[in-house]
């Protein structure tokens, strides 16, 4: 009987595992994780989770990867993989055998250069221990730092004020949300964290990050110092490659894997946060997406690829963040367009399409109350997938319904 191994036991790994059983295989599924718990969601960690520090919001309950017959191996790593012999060796000096192995190891936090690598009053954000620390700090009266105006930063700022502590934003780069976000959406959301009274201070270098009589100490170039109840580093993610690397799979960016998620290895896959892939729609640019739905959908596809389904990556980019009452969404890479063209919803919501140089839209933004642009960001999604060459005038003109650019 077949033996399938999933190194990584998130969203990705997780979903992976139940598609196998979804779709029929009846052989033996191993789900290996390190935190001690089963596999969960972790968008929820800068917003819901965090909030009221309950439990996380698992994929499944345990009882029902016995009863599917998935081993879950929780607190457990794997600390060697030899494709040669198709054995991993497990932190535990168990030793496994596997017949098709996904490696779905996610992405960490980056750290912040010279900071203390422990510390009570200067955090990271990646598991459900580290969402409960934070909420334990984030109290009225308490002043929280956050390193990074990315989407996690922002979200945790949402949070933070949300739960009545003081907060600053630092960013280095000119303004927030610099990586795949354009400016108006960008002035949008700092102009909504003003209002809810964060301090968000872009343009800023900082020379040292330090702590010093129960305190965090941002110092500033230039001689200013922010003091800080705690600090949340949140300046991007690194792919967790390690494993792969040791074993001699290629890397470009993470785990390199071709359009049906196979790496450099026979029979050995990758998928999620931790691999780069070829996008065809994107004329086979090599990219990395860090997000909750490419996480479940490059599970559930590395799942049919294992059984020999031979499905390649045609999905479309998609990401969202929820801070306050307002939620973010981008469909596509926006990267090399030209052309960016506005269109207002109604109750100060809008959405930008970005146009290349032949009129393809290739991407679209938008931000609004509530799911304000859910709907028009799914449409543009739909006619992004089948590089639709839209009119400009149909796009910023709110009474043309994007629908009926799709039935065209």
């Amino acid at each position: 009987m077949s033996h399938f191994v999933i190194v990584g036991a998130g969203e990705c790994g997780a979903r992976a595992a139940w598609t196998l059983r979804e779709k029929g295989f009846d052989g033996d599924i191993t789900l290996i994780g390190n935190e001690p718990h089963a596999p969960y969601e972790r968008p929820p960690l800068s917003k819901a989770a965090l909030g009221d520090g309950q439990h996380p919001k698992y994929v499944a309950e345990e009882q029902r990867y016995a009863e599917e017959r998935i081993a879950l191996l929780i607190g457990v790593a794997v600390e060697g993989l030899d494709v040669g012999a198709r054995q991993l060796t497990l932190s535990d000096a168990r030793v496994l055998t596997y017949d098709k192995l996904l490696i779905a190891t996610g992405a960490r936090p980056r750290l912040f250069p010279g900071a203390p690598v422990t510390s009570q009053h200067i955090r990271l954000l990646r598991t459900h221990g580290d969402a409960v620390a934070l909420r334990a700090a984030m109290q009225p009266g308490k002043h929280i730092a956050i390193i990074g105006g990315g989407f996690i930063g922002l979200e945790l700022a949402a949070t933070a004020r949300k739960l009545g502590a003081t907060v600053t934003v630092i960013e280095g780069l000119e303004r927030v949300l610099k990586r795949g976000v354009p400016e108006d959406i960008a002035a949008a959301a700092t102009a909504r964290h003003s209002a809810e009274g964060v301090d968000v201070r872009c343009g800023v270098a900082i020379e040292a990050l330090t702590e010093d009589a129960g305190k965090a100490l941002v110092r500033l170039k230039g001689g200013d110092v922010i003091q800080a109840d705690l600090v949340l580093v949140g300046i991007g993610a690194v792919p967790n490659t390690a494993l792969a690397e040791q074993a001699g799979l290629a890397i470009d960016n993470g785990i390199a894997v071709d359009e049906q998620l196979r790496t450099s290895a026979p029979d050995v896959y990758a998928a999620g946060d931790c691999c780069s892939f070829p996008l065809d729609l994107y004329g086979g640019k090599r990219v990395r997406l860090e997000s909750w739905r490419n996480a479940q959908e490059q599970g559930a596809m590395a799942a049919v690829n294992m059984m020999g389904g031979g499905e390649t990556i045609s999905a479309v980019p998609w990401f969202w963040s929820d801070q306050y009452d307002m939620t973010l969404q981008i469909a596509g890479l926006a990267e090399g367009a030209v052309q960016h063209l506005r269109r207002d919803i109604g109750d100060g919501a809008f959405i930008l399409f970005h146009l290349d140089q032949a009129g393809r839209l290739i991407a679209a933004s938008g931000i609004g109350p509530g799911n304000a642009v859910a709907r028009d960001i799914r449409l543009a999604e739909m006619l992004i997938a089948v590089r639709s060459h839209p009119d400009p005038q149909a796009l910023v003109n709110a009474g043309v319904k994007l629908k009926s650019l799709l039935a065209e």
